[in-house]
């Protein structure tokens, strides 16, 4: 499921050497993915409104299901916590 992350991030932004992924297990059949990109590139993973990483993570869950897996997936916004919102 990483690499399915990875593959998708790689190509939706301009940078793609930025792009890692940390794993945390969180508990038996549980895991949580942080997708880290390059500061300028967040929105690129995030899209309008959301909508590319809701679709992201509709596709994630479904991968995930059928492995008999619950999985979420967070994008930090390095900007946005600079800024204090």
């Amino acid at each position: 499921m990483k690499e399915f992350i990875e593959f998708i991030a790689k190509h939706l932004v301009d940078n793609p050497e930025a792009v890692r992924i940390e794993e945390v297990e969180e508990g038996e059949n549980r895991v949580k993915f942080i997708l880290h990109v390059d500061d300028k590139e967040t929105g690129k993973v995030i899209g309008k409104m959301g909508r590319t990483a809701k679709s992201i993570r509709t596709l994630l869950s479904a991968v995930a299901a059928k492995q008999g897996m619950l999985v979420t997936m967070e994008i930090p916004d390095k900007i946005k916590k600079a800024e204090g919102q």
